[in-house]
């Protein structure tokens, strides 16, 4: 449906040739003599701008802004005034007019402001809409998104959370796998117990073993005293291991063997201790790649993953990059004090085309950029990060005429192979029967393309 402007102006001639002139441009119109006649017409009906004069009959142009500003905020107003009024049409800003123009105007500036403030109501119903959809969130968690992929995710949380199962979260890095481990948690009869994490590939091997499963005192060189280990610290709670994959082999048997009958065994001690904690394990790597090249024990891997969850990314979530978007923008504004409060229609595309290869952390950081950049109340494209504001990727793949734009063969098949993992929400086994190949060429093919 085309935008329908309301013109108000005593001055009848004045009213047909603005109207004549947005109907050119594909916009519909009304107008009023007078502001009484106009406040009516926005009680009856629904109108995008306002296009007014500042001198009116009766109710003046200031006057009328206000009313507007308190009955329909959320419809921009546009003054005209006489040119060397400048004080005037700073008044009427203050009254809550968006924008003025000044007599004699030219028709083309006046269709600009009207598109101006078009854009700007359409940011203000963005805004409110994401608004609204991320105060439907707290089921899960710290989790914004409504997608269907989201969907399954929730659901998916909700079955499992109240189990004593073993899982094994997979995800693409920065994807949220901390998240989801937290959400289990605080969703388990468990959640009143303690939250203990630790990331595998943080730690030398030496240094895991400790962290784990605890030491006495005089156990190795700098053992100044007796500590207990994280799967005694997360006793009536979870113990969540991040990067699973990393943990050294050598210390693979002695989980499995905690895993299996409960209980640990310090370094230097000669007594074992039980211990009561839920596991939950996270990977961005294919552990099964990992077991079939000898890299990770099947017998652990078959423990740890009772129940698989596979976290979509980003790029497979469609306007949840937006919903997400605006949830960091609410926080860095909120943190900052700045007088950010939406992204525009332009910027909304580029977040939306690009891949996000490190997901929502991405995000985070490109808002977070772009927030502290941006010097109106919205995120533009030139407020985004350069990587993104620049992103070409996909359109390289799009045919074209012009050889420059045609893409290699590996970028097309690069770009498949992404498309199918997402379609299949990341599982290599099913990925290689839809493209026809074996598992093994598939990882030889991800490794290869991942390092170019």
């Amino acid at each position: 449906m085309s935008a329908k402007i309301l013109i108000v102006d005593d001055e009848q001639t004045m009213c047909e040739m603005i109207a004549a002139d947005l109907a050119g441009r594909g916009f519909s119109s009304s107008w009023s003599r007078s502001a009484e006649d106009a406040l009516r017409a926005l009680q009856s009906e629904n109108f995008d701008v306002v296009l007014t004069d500042l001198r009116l009959p009766g109710v003046d142009g200031i006057e009328f802004c206000r009313r507007i500003l308190a009955d329909r905020p959320e419809v921009p107003v546009i003054v005209i005034t006489a040119f060397g009024s400048l004080e005037t049409a700073v008044d009427a800003i203050r009254a809550g007019a968006f924008d003025f123009v000044t007599k004699p105007f030219e028709l083309d500036l006046l269709a600009i402001a009207v598109e101006r403030a078009l854009d700007h109501r359409s940011l203000k119903r963005q805004v409110k809409r994401l608004s609204k959809a991320m105060r439907r969130r707290g089921r899960t968690g710290d989790f914004v998104g409504e997608s269907p992929a989201m969907q399954v995710l929730y659901e998916q949380i909700a079955r499992i959370a109240d189990t004593e199962a073993s899982v094994l979260i997979c995800g693409e890095s920065g994807s949220g796998k901390e998240l989801v481990a937290k959400a289990l948690h605080d969703k388990s009869g468990r959640k009143a117990g303690p939250f203990v994490a630790l990331n595998c590939a943080a730690l030398p091997a030496s240094l895991i073993e400790s962290e784990l499963f605890g030491h006495t005192k005089g156990a190795f060189t700098d053992a100044r005293e007796n500590r207990r280990g994280l799967l005694l610290q997360a006793g009536g709670g979870t113990l969540f291991l991040d990067e699973i994959a990393d943990l050294p082999l050598v210390l693979q048997p002695k989980l499995l063997r905690a895993l299996e009958e409960r209980k640990i065994r310090p370094l230097g001690s000669d007594s074992e201790q039980s211990f009561d904690a839920r596991l939950l394990c996270a990977t961005r790597s294919d552990l099964q790649e990992a077991v079939e090249e000898g890299r990770f024990r099947e017998d652990l891997y078959f423990r740890i993953n009772v129940i698989q969850i596979d976290i979509p990314p980003l790029r497979a979530r469609g306007t949840d990059i937006l919903l997400l978007a605006q949830d960091f923008l609410d926080r860095f504004g909120a943190r900052s004090s700045r007088n950010v409060e939406g992204i525009s229609p332009e910027a909304s595309k580029k977040l939306l085309g690009y891949t996000w290869p490190g997901n929502v952390r991405e995000l985070r950081n490109a808002i977070e950029h772009a927030t502290a950049l941006a010097n109106q109340d919205y995120i533009d494209v030139k407020d985004l990060p350069e990587r993104i504001r620049d992103d070409a990727a996909a359109a390289r793949i799009t045919p074209g005429n012009d050889l420059a734009d045609l893409a290699s063969l590996d970028e097309v098949e690069w770009h498949h192979i992404q498309h199918v993992l997402e379609a299949v929400g990341g599982s290599k086994t099913r990925a290689a029967d839809i493209l026809g190949l074996d598992r093994k060429t598939l990882y030889r093919k991800l490794r290869r393309y991942q390092q170019k």
